[in-house]
């Protein structure tokens, strides 16, 4: 054993740290979350803040990282081959084999990268100054390799994404938000309400509108005592005023502007009748906001808000008249169901029965029937259940009659008209 043999075995050693090293810092680097990186860098962490700046390039980091590590254990394995051969002879490349398989598996690849994913934010921040002067160094290689590997791919006629490296933020919170769930560290509602805020972005107030059948309107022509009665009956605070034919939407009236203004003529006259006499409602109604019915909610929010009004009425492309939208509506998207005074007496639009059958409104959306049972029945050809129901059955269903999809037995319970009001839903199986 002489000096040649320490030489060579200290530097066997050293290669398996830097292996080490390199193994534990792509897993850290890759584990680490982006917002708790944020909210460390915003606290005053220059590790944090280089750590978010080198994972924004994901191929290059995990390039460079790569290219280390395969370069230290090729080498430490050829170091090793070398002297187990000198020592054992031919006997001593099976040995050098087996010995640094042992020592990469357990001191370079399981015990780093454990030690990295048990708190890879801290690791991160640790090990980015020097990960960062790897990338400097091995950038050309790195570069080069690219080059090369998409090159290879576009022969092959698979073209790559020069920005697939990007992270889908909202696929991750998505995933995570529903392992949450799933792990039991995040409640039904809280997923719920988050996944609804999420999704505000992809669903068009058309999925959610109250249908033009549903919606109450006065004639703006009616005598003002009658108007005044219907106000007073609604359980509504604004009602379209509709001239001649209820597509003909000429105002809103908010019940308090009408009270207001009818209980100002009151003091002003001697007699009821003649403060009626002469009230125009278009004297205190709102103009009319229309929006289209393939506006998402996020951006329907967003126009509530800066219009200060909490009241759309939804036109198709042709600007007839489809529905309403209010803020309530997309507020309940994300918090379920609001309810006061006024909804307390209405049906539940799910109930389950005694023998563990869903009664369901066929009006009820299937989003929110997905999210108050856990099913996962496709939202993609229908925005109700009855909807889903007819454009899987290719016909008006009659009550009474059963059909079976998407692993569920559909029985319509009742009918009106055209429209399927009560579904009995029973998964199978």
């Amino acid at each position: 054993m002489d000096t040649a043999f320490w030489i060579t075995t200290g530097a066997i050693l050293a290669l398996l740290v830097l292996s080490a090293f390199f193994s534990g810092s792509e897993t850290a680097l890759t584990a680490a979350s982006r917002g708790k990186l944020r909210s460390q860098a915003d606290k005053g962490s220059k590790g944090a803040e280089l750590a978010l700046r080198i994972t924004e390039d994901n191929e290059r980091l995990i390039g460079s990282v790569l290219l280390g590590n395969n370069l230290v254990n090729i080498l430490s394995a050829s170091l090793a081959t070398a002297l187990f051969t000198r020592l054992f002879g031919q006997n001593g490349i099976a040995l050098a084999t087996m010995i640094m398989t042992i020592l990469v598996l357990v001191f370079a690849e399981v015990l780093p990268k454990t030690y990295a994913i048990t708190n890879p934010e801290s690791a991160a921040a640790k090990v980015s100054p020097i990960i960062r002067i790897v990338i400097l160094i091995f950038s050309p290689i790195v570069s080069a390799v690219r080059s090369l590997v998409r090159g290879m791919l576009w022969l092959f006629g698979v073209r790559t994404d020069p920005d697939s490296h990007i992270l889908a933020v909202r696929e991750e919170i998505v995933g995570a938000i529903t392992l949450g769930h799933e792990g039991g560290a995040v409640e039904k509602e809280d997923r719920d309400r988050l996944l609804g805020a999420l999704d505000l972005n992809e669903r068009a107030v058309e999925e959610i509108m109250l249908h033009r059948s549903e919606i109450e309107m006065l004639d703006v022509d009616l005598p003002p005592q009658e108007l005044l009665e219907n106000v007073l009956q609604s359980a509504h605070t604004r009602l379209p005023l509709y001239r001649n034919d209820q597509e003909n939407i000429v105002g809103v009236v908010h019940a308090k502007d009408l009270l207001r203004a009818m209980y100002a003529r009151t003091q002003q006259s001697d007699t009821r009748a003649d403060a009626f006499s002469g009230f125009n409602v278009m004297d205190v109604a709102m103009k009319p906001y229309f929006v289209p019915e393939t506006t998402t909610l996020g951006e329907q929010m967003r126009q509530f808000l800066r219009r200060h009004t909490h009241f759309a009425l939804v036109v198709d492309e042709y600007g007839t008249l489809q529905g309403l939208i209010t803020l309530e509506d997309i507020l309940e998207e994300i918090v379920g169901e609001i309810t006061d005074e006024f909804d307390a007496t209405e049906a539940a639009p799910l109930k389950r029965t005694d023998g563990g059958d869903w009664l369901v409104d066929g009006a009820m959306t299937i989003r929110d029937l997905n999210r108050a049972t856990d099913w996962n029945l496709p939202d993609d050809e229908a925005n109700t259940v009855a909807g889903l129901m007819i454009h899987e059955a290719q016909t008006i269903p009659a009550a009474g009659q059963v059909f079976s999809f998407h692993g569920f037995r559909f029985e319509v319970v009742a009918r009106k008209d055209n429209r399927v009001t009560r579904i009995k839903i029973r998964p199978l199986g």
